[in-house]
């Protein structure tokens, strides 16, 4: 169930900023890092301005 668990939350973006956070830390150290609901704010309004690939 362990197992399950942690591939739906993979699939829906659970760690998603979690990668943020250590990227903005390795990658630009001593900038400051959005806030969790900044983060999925400007994703969603990222996704909405460019809709790519999605199927809706």
């Amino acid at each position: 169930m362990r197992t399950v668990g942690w591939y739906m939350d993979s699939v829906v973006g659970g760690q998603d900023y979690q990668r943020y956070v250590a990227h903005r830390r390795r990658v630009h150290p001593g900038k400051p890092i959005a806030d969790e609901r900044a983060y999925w704010r400007e994703r969603y309004d990222d996704a909405e301005r460019n809709p790519g690939a999605r199927c809706c």
